[in-house]
């Protein structure tokens, strides 16, 4: 049977531009599914009116839930935050994607098909048939696909796209993830996810991408190269780190 109870997790900064765009594309989703909730997480590096948009927006269609989260510290706790609230109100699918029409909704529905189909993680991919990567610079294009071969060396993990931020995956997943205290504070966050769930039923799902920014902080990537490398000497050292499906995790 179909499960139908999802959710969709957004952090939001700054997004006032992109908001109305953004916003028509998930309800148009919304309205064909019949089904569905989405959560926006906004914190206080928003400075513009992008949290009065999301309060409006909630007060006018209850499918739109806005997150006040003062305390987020990074965009990685801000993921974690939609995530506890999602799984709060007992969601069985949960997505995650990026703002600004960087994520187009209208690839929700192959997520939530392939979820449906015996996974329990659905992977963005922008390197698989299908897939798509638009209106990026050379040096985001250079980190995508040069993290996802490094990740893949490393790390022994066989996945066409390592890097993409979005994805979905069933409540039972999400528990666990929360459980596990990550590494990352920023980009590498999806690698590291992907990582450690490799022990689960997963499919990559194509995408279309279009980065709105050409900016990787150094902080970013100094990060990135701590969290691969930390991982990759647990593996070679015979200490694998994953989360398992079962009661134990490692």
């Amino acid at each position: 049977m179909y499960n139908c109870n999802w959710a969709v997790c957004v952090p939001m900064a700054n997004e006032e531009e992109d908001f109305d765009s953004f916003t028509e594309e998930l309800k148009n989703i919304l309205n064909r599914l019949g089904t569905g909730k989405v959560y926006f997480v906004v914190d206080k590096v928003s400075k513009d009116k992008t949290w009065n948009l999301c309060v409006e927006l909630e007060k006018q269609d209850p499918r739109f839930c806005a997150i006040w989260a003062p305390e987020n510290r990074n965009v990685v706790y801000a993921y974690l935050r939609g995530f506890r609230e999602a799984l709060t109100n007992r969601h069985d699918i949960i997505i995650e994607m990026d703002a600004g029409m960087s994520h187009d909704p209208k690839a929700i529905p192959m997520f939530l098909r392939v979820l449906n189909e015996g996974n329990e993680c659905a992977f963005g991919s922008r390197y698989i048939n299908g897939g798509s990567m638009a209106d990026s610079p050379f040096k985001r294009r250079l980190l995508s696909r040069g993290g996802t071969f490094l990740a893949n060396t490393l790390l022994g993990t066989h996945l066409f796209d390592m890097t993409s931020g979005y994805q979905g995956f069933h409540s039972h997943v999400i528990a666990r993830l929360l459980d596990y205290q990550l590494l990352s504070t920023a980009h590498f966050y999806q690698t590291e996810v992907r990582y450690l769930l490799r022990k689960f039923r997963f499919a990559e799902v194509p995408i279309h991408y279009q980065a709105p920014s050409p900016r990787v902080s150094k902080n970013a990537i100094r990060n990135a190269f701590k969290t691969l490398l930390h991982y990759f000497v647990k593996r070679i050292s015979g200490d694998a780190v994953f989360i398992s499906r079962g009661n134990d995790a490692k």
